[in-house]
């Protein structure tokens, strides 16, 4: 045989077999091509391999999240129910009460009882008196080591204030000066001669030293006393002028106007009209009847 035969048998032999990989490639790519789908967003996912691999990365997630958690559930669970903290160690005393002792008292009982007396706070109190214990920490009957204090709250009695001058005031702004300064107010009336609604007393006085909260009654004038306006009509003037002085009232005018007869001398008309209420000092007119000459007083 010759060579040039040989050389070209060989180069059909291996284009037929490149020929061979290319066509098993291509139907390679057609069977990738029909068992993928779009994912939506013009790309190719691989069709049932890729949503297998996808559920079970999900599914096995969970599983650990799943058993996490459950493991420091139980964790906590034992140890808080079947494996508590031990108690302190060390020797524990019962507190007794200290309360509504003194101090001097109260440590005395706490060192027969192997405690110590801890920090002391102060407060007003309206009822404790000074110096008395309001409350305590640890409470009694719980239980405490001897380096551990008791703490305790001691009285310093009521607050003291002295009661603002609030006469001569009107009653609602003497009541907010008081109630402003933690008082509580009542109120009483009296007739007297200042303007109605005026103050005119105090209870407790003014600038007395009280406890708080504490009760201060205003006593609040309803003005000068009222008089009712008598009958005076018939009676001669003097007479009536008379009357009419004792009630307090002050004849201001007296006019005298012409009549016949038993009117002489005598008032006739008078202003205001009779039971009229009155303040002490009011002013009255009265007209008197006369016929001419001098009148009969």
């Amino acid at each position: 045989m010759k060579l040039g035969d040989s050389l070209g048998r060989n180069r059909k032999r291996r284009k037929r077999k490149k020929d061979g990989f290319s066509s098993l490639d291509k139907s390679q790519r057609a069977e990738d091509s029909s068992s993928s789908h779009s994912d939506g967003n013009g790309g190719r996912v691989k069709g049932g391999v890729g949503l297998a691999a996808i559920s079970g990365r999900t599914l096995f997630g969970g599983f650990v999240v799943l058993v996490v958690g459950g493991w420091c559930a139980g964790y906590g669970l034992a140890t808080r129910v079947f494996f508590p903290s031990p108690p302190p160690t060390g020797d524990l005393y019962e507190v007794p009460d200290v309360r509504g002792l003194g101090l001097a008292s109260a440590e005395e009982r706490l060192a027969g009882a192997g405690l110590e007396l801890g920090q002391t706070d102060s407060i007003t109190h309206p009822t404790v008196a000074a110096g008395v214990l309001l409350g305590q920490s640890p409470l009694p009957g719980q239980v405490s080591r001897p380096d551990e204090p008791v703490d305790v709250t001691m009285s310093i009695g009521p607050q003291m204030r002295p009661v603002p001058d609030v006469l001569s005031l009107d009653q609602a702004s003497a009541r907010v000066v008081l109630e402003t300064g933690g008082f509580l107010v009542e109120v009483d009336s009296v007739e007297a001669e200042e303007v109605r609604g005026q103050v005119v007393g105090l209870s407790p006085s003014s600038d007395s030293m009280v406890a708080l909260p504490a009760k201060v009654t205003l006593i609040v004038s309803t003005g000068p006393p009222l008089v009712l306006m008598p009958a005076v009509l018939g009676l001669k003037e003097a007479e009536a002028e008379i009357l009419l002085d004792s009630l307090g009232l002050d004849v201001i005018e007296v006019e005298e106007v012409f009549r016949f007869g038993r009117d002489q001398g005598v008032v006739v008309e008078q202003e205001p009209v009779a039971a009229s209420e009155l303040e002490r000092g009011s002013g009255v007119r009265l007209k008197v009847g006369r016929r001419g000459g001098q009148i009969e007083r």
